[in-house]
């Protein structure tokens, strides 16, 4: 197959542009037909084969399940469902891969086999749960699951970039107060404290240094914020043992660090308790934990217990064994193991992280504010000293 890139109309006369693998010309006419599109020219791709790997938005996700949901649950077949899925989305890209999930299906393949196929908008986490929906019968429940997991998954998202966005756009405030006083302010300032010809204190010497080193190298002090990410992204890339080390750094750090360890461990509770409610096995749940904790050494631990659960350890020993799960993780394992209600236990370990990361997301919001306040207070006050620490030894020799 060869990779065309097209432009096409909808039935209500909206021009689109995309790419699509076909056979050939008519091939690709008729899978846009399957999308509701009419095609208008196309060309091969020079270069390049395949289907475009545009990874499809999370919301597109959660409406694609949720109507699948609806539907299956109201005794739709699944080919209507999926076409009527199809003709409705509003993403062109996600459009066609619903269209191949149809023509997939037609020829024969189950619906997880035909999810497979399209890494680029399904994991596996999503593949290995709709095929144990099609082994039990129970898709309307899997669907379900999923798209509360992809919910859930937005808000634990949004829950992190609030961490990061918020002292962020503070700490710019107080970088752009510091750029202000000491390239502007400050230089106004240096003819007026020499020109009191007298011997000038230590804390006035060192602002205005400081002020001449932000005022001769302000560059240098602009692309710092480009070029160390860059570097620390090369150092960090540069080996596995590095990418293993920065993402344990990352759980150890200062305030964050234990927020971003329970957001993983929430995550992970959270998919591994639907898989397992699903009739997923563990060692399968485990493995497909593993690709969204989205961190190395959280992997590796999890790697670590499919190692001691293959060599005959129970599953609360194991976990316990790595040092990376607290004890209410370690506790509500091994209750669920004893109650054999080990996706409940994994549920109320998630909904016990999920609470616990809002809360102290809340706590973090509020110290960030007095901090920033009391930084640009010290940087304030210590200008306004070194400034005026000269005037006062002047008027101290003044004799009445």
């Amino acid at each position: 197959m060869a990779l065309y890139s097209y432009r096409a109309i909808d039935n209500q006369g909206k021009s689109s542009k995309g790419m699509q693998d076909a056979a050939n010309v008519v091939d690709l006419e008729m899978r846009l037909k399957r999308g509701g599109l009419d095609l208008i020219e196309a060309k091969v791709d020079s270069g390049t084969t395949g289907i475009r790997r545009n990874k499809v938005k999370r919301t597109e996700l959660i409406t694609f399940f949720f109507n699948l949901e609806q539907l299956t649950r109201a005794g739709v077949p699944l080919l209507e469902s999926l076409a009527d899925l199809r003709d409705t989305m509003n993403d062109a890209h996600f459009r066609e891969i619903i269209a191949s999930l149809v023509e997939s299906i037609e020829n024969g393949k189950k619906l997880s086999q035909a999810m497979a196929q399209h890494p680029d908008a399904f994991d596996k986490i999503f593949i290995s749960l709709t095929h144990a929906g099609e082994e039990s019968g129970r898709l309307p429940e899997i669907f379900l699951h999923i798209t509360e997991s992809l919910k859930w998954q937005d808000e634990m998202t949004s829950q992190a970039k609030t961490i990061m966005i918020y002292p962020a756009f503070v700490g710019s405030i107080v970088v752009a107060i510091t750029f202000f006083l000491m390239i502007y302010l400050v230089p106004q300032l240096v003819g007026f404290i020499k020109g009191m010809g007298q011997e000038i204190p230590i804390q006035t010497r060192i602002l205005l240094a400081t002020s001449s080193f932000f005022v001769n190298y302000w560059y240098v002090l602009i692309a710092l914020p480009i070029t160390l990410p860059i570097a620390v992204k090369l150092v960090i890339t540069s080996s596995p043992e590095m990418r293993l080390k920065f993402d344990q750094f990352k759980l150890d750090m200062w305030l964050v660090g234990p927020i971003l360890h329970k957001i993983i461990l929430a995550r992970f509770a959270n998919t591994f308790a639907i898989m397992y409610g699903s009739g997923i096995s563990i060692l399968a749940c485990i493995a497909n934990s593993r690709d969204i904790v989205n961190n190395r050494a959280v992997a590796k631990s999890l790697d670590d217990i499919t190692y001691e659960i293959e060599a005959g350890k129970n599953l609360t020993e194991s976990f316990k064994h790595t040092g990376m799960f607290p004890p209410l993780v370690i506790r509500m394992l091994k209750v669920g193991e004893a109650t054999g209600s080990l996706d409940k236990a994994l549920l109320n370990v998630s909904y016990f992280y999920d609470r616990d990361v809002k809360e102290s997301i809340k706590k973090v919001q509020v110290m960030i504010e007095p901090t920033m306040t009391v930084v640009l207070g010290a940087l304030l006050g210590w200008v306004m000293l070194s400034v005026l620490s000269p005037i006062y030894d002047i008027i101290g020799k003044v004799k009445f």
